[in-house]
């Protein structure tokens, strides 16, 4: 008996529609995404209960903006984002609009306002898989049987890593003659994956992300910084509202939270909200290179506003004394893990913004200045490896390596940190403390490290969080930095 041919069934088609009122595009997104994943999701519960027809392939479509510019037009030569810089048509994908927001109405509201151009909103011919359709506690798998999973793909689509890719902020991207150009720098189904990979990860949701974040290895740096929270939450001025630890326990005024999850997750992130988004996310990342570059590669797709590394490093020069903070102006790669996504030739830019907030906390909490602030703080090249046994290398070549770069600290996860914020245009800085001098006899000993750690961690862990509330005091475009873009840009941030 012949198989009956696959009928493809999707939700009404929702025409474009022009808008040069960017909350209003927004709500026309929010609307189609909705209703896309609604139709994807009623059906998921049919194929749950065996109803769904064995011909039937259920299909429903991301939203997408559409952006075209006739002819070239000046705009404010100061600006970072926010123009088109060529007369093309630019598309991007759309997931998860709620989570976006505000992102999505300024992106909009800058081309309209920079190029006075109406924006389309309307319908992709990106499928939606299934899986992304999920992002909060239910998923696929756990409400089908065995069978039902191995046949899912003959009625729903499925994530497809042909399609998921960093082309875009690689630079990589090679379009035919014609072609759509990029109007973000990642689509929907990108975005998606490192949605996904985020909650597994880190045990928070997504929406718990703020837009200053911090990355530190260190379990020491996590304590002090869920008990400084505690401490803010109950201060009604500090503009804090909440306290997320991992399992997406809460704390808030007056309700503190004591839970505590069965078991920590890879990379246990740590949200200290605001209302506007704009409080502090703290990662404690684990060693080494590799976690740097997964954690910093999904945090990328919800654009943060800056990150910045507190970690600590190895002292390169006899001069530096333990707990002396090293300020990276520069950085050596030898990591490796981003050599294919960013080659070693391009430099990697100190951005003022984030260096001037970093040295005047270490100001502000020090009490030292000028001339006197040297004795504490060196600024220059930090160097990461990716090997944490490092001093057991020849000495003698790794001495050569180290003084032709002019290097004075080395760590594991601070140039990828920084690299990953350059190649994904999110303002980075690095803030180290001198942990042990293994090149001039000082090994980082057990009784050695205890005693480093219980006078440093306050003011270090201090010094990040004022410089994230300098930062925060700056204007959006004002911080973000003219460096992070190459002269083939996507009008987004």
């Amino acid at each position: 008996m012949p198989m009956r041919a696959k009928t493809v069934i999707s939700p009404p088609f929702t025409p474009q529609q022009s808008f040069t009122d960017a909350e209003k595009a927004y709500q026309q997104l929010l609307a189609i995404y909705e209703q896309q994943c609604q139709f994807i999701t009623e059906h998921f519960r049919a194929y749950v209960k065996n109803e769904l027809p064995s011909h039937v392939h259920v299909r429903g479509y991301y939203p997408q903006i559409r952006f075209h510019l006739e002819q070239h037009q000046l705009v404010d030569s100061r600006l970072a984002y926010g123009y088109a810089t060529e007369p093309e048509t630019y598309v991007t994908t759309v997931t998860r609009p709620e989570l976006f927001k505000k992102y999505l109405i300024e992106q909009m509201g800058l081309l309209i306002k920079n190029h006075g151009v109406a924006i389309q909103v309307g319908l992709s011919q990106t499928a939606i898989p299934l899986h992304f359709c999920y992002f909060d506690k239910l998923s696929v798998a756990a409400q089908i049987t065995e069978s039902q999973n191995l046949l899912i793909r003959n009625h729903f689509d499925v994530p497809d890593l042909t399609i998921i890719d960093d082309a875009i902020v690689n630079g990589t991207l090679r379009l035919a003659p014609g072609e759509d150009h990029p109007l973000a720098p990642f689509t929907a189904p990108r975005v998606d994956y490192s949605l996904q990979r985020l909650e597994h990860y880190t045990a928070t949701l997504p929406e718990h992300f703020q837009n200053f974040v911090i990355f530190t290895n260190y379990q020491f740096y996590v304590d002090e910084f869920c008990a400084l929270s505690k401490q803010w939450l109950e201060d009604p001025d500090s503009g804090y509202t909440e306290l997320v630890e991992p399992g997406n326990f809460v704390s808030r005024q007056g309700a503190i939270n004591h839970q505590k999850p069965t078991r920590l997750p890879q990379m246990p992130s740590y949200h200290l909200k605001r209302a506007d988004n704009n409080g502090i996310t703290l990662v404690n990342i684990g060693v080494g290179p590799s976690n740097a570059k997964t954690i910093t590669d999904h945090i990328g797709v919800l654009r943060p506003s800056a990150w910045i590394m507190l970690g600590h490093c190895a002292g390169l020069r006899n001069t530096q004394q333990l707990g002396d903070y090293v300020l990276a102006h520069g950085y050596v790669r030898d990591d490796h893990v981003l050599d294919a996504d960013l080659p070693l030739h391009v430099p990697l830019p100190p951005l003022a913004e984030i260096q001037v907030a970093l040295e005047k906390a270490v100001e502000e909490i020090s009490g030292l200045q000028n001339w006197e602030l040297k004795r504490i703080m060196r600024t220059g090249t930090v160097a990461s490896i990716d090997n944490r046994n490092w001093e057991l290398l020849d000495q003698k070549d790794l001495d050569q390596h180290l003084s032709q770069s002019r290097a004075i600290g080395l760590d594991m996860e601070s140039a990828t940190i920084a690299a990953n914020g350059f190649r994904l245009r999110v303002p980075y800085g690095t803030l180290l403390c001198v942990s042990d001098k293994p090149l001039h006899g000082e090994l980082k000993l057990p009784r050695m490290a205890n005693s480093f750690y219980t006078t440093q961690i306050n003011q270090h862990l201090q010094i990040g969080l004022r410089a994230l509330e300098f930062l925060r005091q700056m204007p959006s475009d004002r911080l973000y930095s003219r460096k992070l873009r190459s002269f083939i840009e996507t009008p987004f941030k």
